[in-house]
């Protein structure tokens, strides 16, 4: 999905260090609409009509597109991480005292 837009609407990918600098910029965004919405902070004016939600989508475009421009197969590498983070984490979070006293880490 992402690549046929890209092709047929974007013309191109950009280089991966602006792609980078893209996602830094995406993942700022995200972070000023969760410290405005549940946070002390106030939304200015400007980022009123932000929402968590197409502040998201971005970073996860941003993330696609990088992905896409240097041939790592998301599906395959997200697949091969959760059965990593399964292996060593199957015991740690539910052994956690803190967690099962109800707190969050």
């Amino acid at each position: 999905m992402v690549d046929d837009w890209i092709k047929t609407i974007g013309v191109s990918y950009f280089s991966e260090l602006s792609q980078l600098a893209q996602l830094t910029e995406e993942v700022g965004e995200v972070a000023r609409v969760i410290s405005r919405t549940y946070g002390e902070q106030s939304f200015k004016k400007s980022d009123e009509d932000k929402k968590l939600a197409d502040e998201l989508a971005d970073v996860l475009f941003t993330i696609i597109c990088l992905a896409n421009n240097t041939g790592v197969d998301l599906t395959d590498a997200l697949n091969k991480n959760l059965a990593k983070k399964t292996k060593r984490d199957k015991k740690r979070h539910a052994d956690n005292v803190k967690l099962k006293k109800g707190k969050t880490i």
